[in-house]
């Protein structure tokens, strides 16, 4: 009876070891770690007199510490000077235009330069060529 029962705390350790170290998940992808991988994205859209006309919309994938500058050279053809985006994609104000490019984050208007403005996943960005107000 001994050897019966230490045969079989043998066989039970052994299988707890096995289940233990096996390299499958043990829960499945849930709807919460789906959402968490679609957030490390920010949708940056480009458009013209208060969004009357959309240029583009684009969601971007980020990582940690991103500056917004940053991922709109990587993304669009930016002119800028002195940390002024003065053109989006050939688009800028014409001559003698009081238009300049104003960026809202979230819907607020933006507090710090693009060059300064670290990204935060889910974020929404839109930058509108407008006139001066």
């Amino acid at each position: 009876m001994k050897k019966f029962f230490a045969t079989f705390i043998t066989f039970f350790t052994v299988i707890v070891l096995l289940i233990g170290c096996s390299n499958e998940p043990t829960t499945p992808k849930t709807e919460e770690t789906e959402q968490q991988i679609k957030e490390e994205v920010v949708v940056i859209t480009i458009s013209i007199d208060n969004q009357t006309e959309i240029i583009t919309e684009k969601e971007l994938p980020i990582s940690d510490h991103d500056l917004l500058m940053e991922v709109m050279k990587e993304n669009f053809d930016i002119e800028e000077d002195g940390g002024f985006i003065q053109s989006i994609d050939g688009i800028q104000p014409e001559n003698g235009e009081e238009k300049a490019w104003i960026y809202y984050i979230n819907g607020e208007l933006a507090m710090v330069g693009a060059t300064e403005y670290v990204l935060i996943a889910g974020d929404k960005i839109l930058f509108d060529l407008q006139a001066w107000e």
